[in-house]
């Protein structure tokens, strides 16, 4: 006959300390090592800290517009989606950040996006954004952004920022809508000399 298998390696943990609570297949590995992936071909998606995306991004992205400010310094800008002040900062980073809010003209009409991010399945883009299309008077697209920015919890240090861009989105959406004011230039007559 064939000799007996060679015995299993040891398991991660030492025999005196309890083993970690898995389920059987996903998240261990038939040796009782954890893996990223889970068992069988699958699993979850393994997240990143937001702060050490940022500390990838900050300096360099393809959304980071470089310009110069007064004297020798310069400014940085981002052209990230979900960015509302277009500053390059943690705070306000569409990429670093798991909660995220967007605010922008939503088609032709005088309809106003607020768009915030799932918490939950962030592996799948497609199904990333939770939008609401506002098509209110001003007062109440404010408040429904204050509902949905800070008393629900979502992002509260971002109240002044969200409401800031729904002023000035409102604003240029006034702006397109009666035209450019035209300035009655007449013709002026030039008396001259005889």
């Amino acid at each position: 006959m064939f000799p007996p298998p060679p015995p299993l390696p040891p398991p991660y943990y030492s025999s005196a300390s309890t083993p970690p609570q898995f389920y059987p297949y996903r998240g261990m590995s038939p040796y009782g090592y954890p893996t990223w992936g889970g068992y069988r071909g699958g699993g979850g998606m393994a997240t990143v800290p937001g702060q050490l995306i940022w500390e990838i991004v900050k300096k360099n992205n393809s959304f980071l517009v470089k310009e110069f400010g007064n004297g020798t310094q310069s400014v940085q800008f981002s052209k990230e989606p979900n960015n509302l002040y277009n500053l390059n900062s943690y705070k306000h980073s569409g990429l670093a950040n798991k909660k995220t809010v967007t605010i922008q003209p939503a088609g032709k009409d005088q309809s106003v996006l607020l768009a915030t991010t799932k918490t939950k399945h962030q592996g799948k883009p497609a199904s990333l954004l939770h939008k609401s299309i506002l098509k209110k008077e001003f007062y109440r697209m404010a408040k429904a952004v204050i509902n949905q920015v800070a008393d629900n919890y979502y992002r509260p240090d971002l109240k002044k920022a969200a409401l800031a861009r729904l002023s000035a989105v409102n604003r240029s959406l006034k702006v397109s809508k009666s035209g450019v004011k035209k300035k009655n230039r007449q013709a002026s007559k030039i008396r001259g000399r005889k």
